[in-house]
C-alpha cells in the first residue's frame, strides 16, 4: 500500500495506519534531530511531540508535499519551541481545553505488541522492560501494571494526552523488539 492511502486511513482515525507511520517515518525524524541536536534525549523527545503534533494536525496535511518533508517541519519547530523555553526558562502549562483537544489516537483493541507482551511470563517480561530507557519503563509501568488510563497517566506524568500515547506506542514498539530478540 503507497504512504498516501496510509495517509488517508489515518485522517480517519485508523490506528493501523498511526502505527505504520509512525514505525516508517521514526527513523527519519529521529536521525534528523539527532544530527541537530547531538543529544539522545532531546532528539527522541522532539521526535515524539513531532509526531503527536502531526497526528493531531493529520487533517491539515497537504498531499503537494512530501509527508517526511512535512514532518521535519513540525521537528524543526518543535525544536524551536524547545530551544525558547529553554532560553526563557519559563513553563508554559497546557489547558484543559487544549489537552481535550487532543486526537485520539488510540485503539481499544489489543495491537501485535499488546498480544505478544501479554504472552511473556512476568519475570521474564521485567527483565525486558527494565532494557527500555527510563521514560518508557514508566510509561508501562504506569499502563501495564497500575492499569491507568492515558489520561490518568498524561495528569501524573504531567505531559499533554497526545505525548503519552505516542510515548506508549514507541515503548511498546521496542518492547515488542527486544521480547522478539529475546526468542
Amino acid at each position: 500500500m503507497e504512504i498516501t492511502a496510509y495517509i488517508e486511513k489515518a485522517k480517519h482515525g485508523d490506528q493501523n495506519a498511526f502505527t505504520f507511520l509512525l514505525d516508517h517515518y521514526w527513523n527519519e525524524v529521529y536521525g534528523f534531530m539527532l544530527k541537530r541536536t547531538e543529544n539522545e534525549t532531546d532528539a527522541e523527545d522532539i521526535a515524539i511531540e513531532t509526531f503527536s503534533k502531526a497526528f493531531d494536525k493529520i487533517a491539515m496535511y497537504n498531499p503537494e508535499f512530501q509527508f517526511n518533508t512535512w514532518l521535519i517541519a513540525i521537528a524543526k519547530n518543535v525544536h524551536i519551541d524547545l530551544l525558547r523555553k529553554k532560553k526563557s526558562s519559563l513553563f508554559i502549562d497546557i489547558t484543559d481545553n487544549e489537552d481535550n483537544a487532543a486526537y485520539n489516537v488510540a485503539d481499544t483493541a489489543p495491537s501485535a505488541e499488546d498480544e505478544l507482551i501479554a504472552k511473556q511470563n512476568l519475570s521474564s517480561l521485567l527483565q525486558c522492560i527494565k532494557q527500555l530507557k527510563p521514560h518508557y519503563q514508566e510509561v508501562i509501568q504506569l499502563r501495564y501494571f497500575q492499569e491507568l488510563s492515558y489520561q490518568e497517566i498524561a495528569d501524573q506524568l504531567g505531559e499533554p494526552l497526545s505525548n503519552v500515547k505516542i510515548k506508549l506506542l514507541r515503548a511498546k514498539r521496542l518492547l515488542a523488539e527486544i521480547i522478539e530478540n529475546k526468542r
